[in-house]
């Protein structure tokens, strides 16, 4: 097959345009670079009314919203899913993880929660707290201008709250908390449980003439088009296009590998264009990967060579190890209070939770490491079909007829809609090396590329921290006068754990360490072993914490991008 090459040489490659990509982007192209994007996925910019979805009615489709076969429903944007047509992976026997992938420019992030946190103090030194995983290289410190500037930059509401190991910010003001936020407050101050403003990348002020300011239509999930939530694309990759340096974007492109000379190092980039199905070469001083944890070592495991025999940057054999993702596990509960609401006023507020509880566990009382946080919602969603629970339960709950349709059945939808609570419990899981995503000798997708084979399991570590946020939500709902709404998950399913992956905070499969022989990347998310490779999505992470990943990607990215911009003015790289 004839591969065509291109004859530019840009100053960098960066492959993949989510959190990572769009900050390395950003930063590099307003420095003056020549820089190249490649997006698997399409185009997408949140304001173009041809894929808009933001403020559309349920009846504008035939089928009212649902999710169909889409994960998280029919509005929801993310172009992509944890199964992707044409696109397979598979397993080792026992294995269970569930590999997201987002194919649009933007990524993940034009639908994620916007949870906005940094990792604290301890975060970066769990070793040397418990004894469990490994210490990051590098510490709080090295890390805290590059948050401070992240939240300049895009902007996120919260309030200074003086806790140890969730450090404070540069705030936008937050919004008030919703009904059902004050009752869970009520709730978790029984129990001894600290409740503050939620940290998300929403705007509620105006911080520049490019975004607008948030209005409280509840589905930052859909991508807001007045640029109001963080997305790379809107917020950095579109302001990228204006700076001083050149930006130019290849979508619709799979990265196959990245290419190596004689002596190793990087020249560039191979991809298969989806729209031809033809292979294409483009060269770079610099190449970065920012594909996500998964698909970045992906590229740089099928990127051998005779310099590179095992894969680019893997004579450790630490590509695609140490991978983990946050816990998850979740409850709802009915609180009778909450019945008969009214519905003339709008309680929509952002897309996303107002307050949720940062980890307050004292481990020297319990029988796990680490630590989660609780989500909330609730409220009075726009509805769409399928959505809420069967009225029909809840009759029974207060021995009332049971069925009834037209009136009746409205009526006592109305009754019970927004009556309900639910809690997502997020935390840490350790990085083990047996947890690991390698190529498959015999798969490859259908554009000829090899795929990955997972290995992934949980730990006693994770199984008991799961119980303990079902012990927790139990006590929440009684707090509140609540029922649970189904069965408590026992021991047989893990305490409701969800399975590897399904948080979609997946990390740790090039992670960052001062041992080459341990680690894949330095503190700099630089290739021990090729000095003009990169990788800034959240492979690097040494460990995550029970703080959502989005704020630390950004904040490396850009660490990353200045180390690369000193390195290349020194002619080092």
């Amino acid at each position: 097959m004839q591969i065509k090459e291109s004859a530019e040489v840009y100053d960098v490659i960066i492959v993949g345009s989510g959190a990572g990509g769009g900050m390395a982007t950003k930063q590099l192209a307003d420095a003056g670079l020549n820089v190249a994007v490649i997006e698997a996925g399409p185009f997408f910019d949140p304001a173009d009314p041809k894929t808009q979805t933001q403020l559309k009615w349920p009846y504008e489709s035939p089928r009212r919203g649902a999710g169909t076969d889409r994960a998280f429903g029919e509005w929801d944007m993310s172009w992509g899913d944890w199964e992707v047509e044409g696109e397979p992976y598979t397993q080792e026997e026992g294995s269970d993880f569930r590999w997201w992938r987002a194919r649009m420019l933007g990524g993940r992030t034009n639908h994620w929660g916007r949870i906005s946190l940094r990792f604290g103090p301890k975060d970066f030194k769990g070793k040397s707290q418990d004894g469990h995983g490994e210490d990051w290289p590098i510490g709080y410190d090295d890390i805290k201008p590059y948050y401070d500037k992240v939240d300049k930059l895009i902007g996120l509401y919260g309030t200074k709250e003086g806790i140890d190991n969730n450090p404070d910010g540069f705030f936008l003001p937050p919004p008030k908390p919703r009904l059902h936020e004050l009752f869970y407050i009520k709730g978790a101050k029984k129990s001894g449980i600290p409740v503050i403003p939620g940290r998300l990348s929403m705007l509620t002020k105006k911080i520049n003439n490019d975004r607008g300011v948030c209005f409280y239509c509840g589905q930052c999930n859909r991508s807001c088009s007045v640029y109001a939530d963080f997305s790379a694309g809107s917020c950095l990759i579109f302001p990228a296009q204006k700076s001083g340096g050149r930006v130019k974007i290849f979508v619709n492109s799979m990265v196959r590998e990245v290419t190596t000379n004689e002596e190793g190092k990087a020249t560039g980039v191979s991809y298969i264009s989806k729209d031809d199905r033809k292979e294409y070469k483009l060269k770079a001083k610099v190449v970065v990967l920012a594909a996500s944890a998964c698909s970045s070592a992906r590229i740089l495991l099928n990127s051998k060579s005779k310099q590179h025999p095992n894969g680019l940057g893997n004579s450790s054999d630490a590509v695609g190890r140490y991978l983990h993702d946050s816990t998850g596990s979740s409850a709802a509960g009915f609180i009778p209070d909450l019945m008969n609401r009214k519905t003339s006023y709008n309680e929509d507020g952002t897309g996303g939770m107002h307050v949720y509880s940062p980890w307050w566990g004292d481990h020297s009382k319990l029988d796990f490491p680490r630590g989660y946080h609780i989500e909330v919602w609730g409220g009075m969603g726009q509805p769409n079909y399928g959505f809420g629970w069967n009225p029909n339960d809840f009759n029974k709950f207060f021995n009332l007829k049971v069925g009834g349709y037209g009136n009746s059945l409205r009526e006592d939808v109305k009754k019970y809609y927004g009556s309900v609570i639910g809690f997502g419990g997020r935390g840490e899981s350790i990085a083990r090396k047996d947890n690991y995503c390698t190529i498959d000798p015999t798969t490859v997708d259908k554009f000829g590329i090899p795929v990955l084979k997972f290995n992934y399991s949980h730990s006693d570590n994770e199984v008991k921290q799961a119980k303990h946020m079902q012990d927790t939500f139990e006590e929440l709902i009684h707090n509140m006068g609540g029922k649970p709404l189904g069965e408590k998950p026992g021991k047989d399913k893990d305490y409701g754990l969800l399975a590897g992956g399904q948080i979609i905070h997946e990390v740790g499969t090039t992670r960052m360490g001062n041992d080459p022989k341990t680690s894949v990347t330095n503190k700099f998310s630089q290739l021990h072993e090729v000095d003009n490779v990169f990788v800034v999505d959240a492979g690097t992470f040494t460990s995550q914490p029970d703080k959502n990943t989005t704020w630390t990607i950004l904040a490396l990215s850009w660490r990353a991008s200045d180390y690369i911009i000193e390195q290349l003015k020194a002619q080092n790289i």
